[in-house]
């Protein structure tokens, strides 16, 4: 990902917000209220006011300079008229949308010592009536805000407050952290986690108001539960990971969520872990009431080379055999994209095991086969060989060959 200032990336947003007039606000729908649009994970918006034809007219209409200097990744959030953003060093602050002027700032750092911070990709917002929540996080601390005035909820958590290392029914209080948001269903906030390799991954529910665990979905199975007869024994003591660190999707209607996985740990070895290694690598669909596995599919086995699944999934509607279908769909660090009917879990194209390269490190066992989409076709080359290194110069040709 390209790094970009935290100034800059307020200033694009601004431009957009300032070409909307207030009464064409007033009639619209122009909230962005959920990470990436929707539960959905969309990325999409209907509004279509700036478009092709006169996006090169925008003007800076207001900048907003937060002081800190670090990489960038937040997508923010617009509800009416107010944007909530967080900053490089995770201090998550609302503006006016109008003009650019800040409403209320809240740092995590003058409540909680914390050390090092991942890099933040949004929060949440919630409401229900008067009560108007923002969730955001630094660290392993997860904070609930007054969407007002920025103050923390006292009846939430610890004061206003939970540690994401607490609820993982593992032993002691790990460090775990968001780096990217959930999403909303009902009364519940559900997130994935971001681990260390050596803790076991999950997916969790949290009531809205009390911070309450309300279930969770072990993503690295405990003994004698279903995938754990894809590991060899012995294998929490050596292994952990395979969270969802790369956000969820859900379908609201039907009380679906969609969970996509990374590699367990260690990411590249996986000579304690032989085996297909669930639920690492995989698209998993759970009951959001419950956490109930649904189905799954899993795009890598026994993953050996830090393959996560980097993407949210994605909700969509598409025309299969003449008929619309709703879908989800997965996309892979490979350029694979993986297409599943939304309810059963069935491919909307074959998927075929296909037999690929064994290691040929001694006693470093890679899986004999791996899945391959039929359709669509790969949307990044596949193969690299000597007749594609970079000819542009002397320098890049010699770095190919290395």
């Amino acid at each position: 990902m390209n790094t970009i200032s935290r100034q800059n990336a307020i200033l694009i947003l601004s431009v957009l917000l300032a070409s909307c007039r207030p009464d064409q606000r007033a009639s619209q729908n122009v909230d962005w209220a959920h990470y990436l649009g929707s539960p959905a994970s969309s990325q999409y918006s209907e509004l279509d006011q700036i478009n092709t034809d006169n996006v090169n007219q925008l003007q800076v209409a207001w900048t907003f300079v937060t002081g800190d200097s670090a990489m960038y990744q937040t997508n923010n959030l617009v509800v009416d008229g107010v944007v909530y953003s967080v900053t490089p060093n995770s201090r998550i602050i609302a503006l006016d949308g109008s003009d650019g002027s800040l409403i209320w700032s809240f740092d995590p750092a003058k409540i909680h010592e914390i050390g090092r911070d991942g890099d933040q990709r949004g929060v949440m917002y919630w409401s229900d009536g008067d009560d108007k929540r923002i969730l955001g996080s630094r660290g392993s601390w997860l904070y609930a805000l007054d969407a007002v005035t920025g103050i923390p909820i006292k009846s939430f958590g610890e004061g206003g407050w939970i540690h994401l290392g607490d609820a993982m029914d593992v032993d002691g209080r790990p460090n775990v952290s968001l780096n990217t948001p959930g999403h909303i269903y009902k009364d519940m906030f559900i997130i994935g986690a971001n681990v260390n390799e050596d803790v076991p991954g999950s997916v969790r529910a949290f009531d809205i108001r009390s911070g309450e665990r309300k279930w969770i979905f072990h993503t690295l199975p405990r003994p004698r539960e279903f995938g754990s007869e894809t590991w060899p024994e012995g294998y929490l003591e050596r292994t952990g990971g395979a969270s969802d660190w790369s956000g969820i999707a859900i379908d609201t209607v039907r009380g679906i969520v969609y969970s996509s996985t990374e590699t367990a740990g260690p990411d590249f070895y996986g000579g304690y872990r032989y085996g297909e290694n669930l639920f690492a690598n995989c698209l998993i669909a759970l009951d959001a009431n419950t956490g109930e596995r649904l189905w799954h599919h899993q795009l890598v086995h026994h993953d050996l080379w830090d393959l996560d699944l980097c993407t949210p999934p994605t909700l969509l509607t598409v025309q299969h055999e003449g008929k619309p279908v709703d879908v989800v769909a997965q996309g892979t660090k490979m350029g694979l994209l993986f297409v599943f009917n939304r309810e059963n879990g069935e491919p909307l194209w074959p998927i075929e095991e296909r037999p690929v390269e064994a290691s040929r490190i001694n006693g470093f066992d890679a899986w004999p086969t791996q899945p391959f989409p039929t359709k669509p076709p790969p949307l990044t080359r596949q193969r690299y060989t000597e007749a594609d290194y970079s000819d542009i110069s002397p320098q890049a040709y010699q770095l190919s060959q290395d």
